[in-house]
Formats: structure tokens, sequence, C-alpha cells
């Protein structure tokens, strides 16, 4: 498995560099999940916009 540090998505806009994340020390890190809660807005957002595509299809 790969040890990697998490891109910080909130610092990293518009620099050009992936910036790490910060982790408990930063409001958005979810320590239950070890996630960042930007990232995980993102996700549910994808998972319900494929969730409405799914319902579109089937009513066709």
């Amino acid at each position: 498995m790969r040890n990697e540090i998490p891109v910080c998505p909130l610092t990293s806009i518009n620099t050009g560099i992936d910036m790490a994340c910060s982790l408990d020390k930063c409001a958005w890190y979810v320590p239950s999940v070890k996630k960042c809660s930007v990232y995980l807005l993102a996700y549910d957002a994808l998972l319900s916009a494929n969730e409405k595509q799914k319902a579109k299809q089937v009513q066709r």
C-alpha cells in the first residue's frame, strides 16, 4: 500500500502546486474517516448526480 500525503484542495487552488493537507490541524479535516470534508462534499454531490442520471434513464 502506498503511503501518500493527502493534498489540500483549498490551499492548492490556483497555485499550480499540490499543497499538503495539515490533517488534524485543519477545521475541514474529518479524522473519523481520514478525509477532507471538501472531498466528502464533492463525492456526495457526484453520487447524487449519478443517481439523478440513472433515474432519468429509467424514466425514458
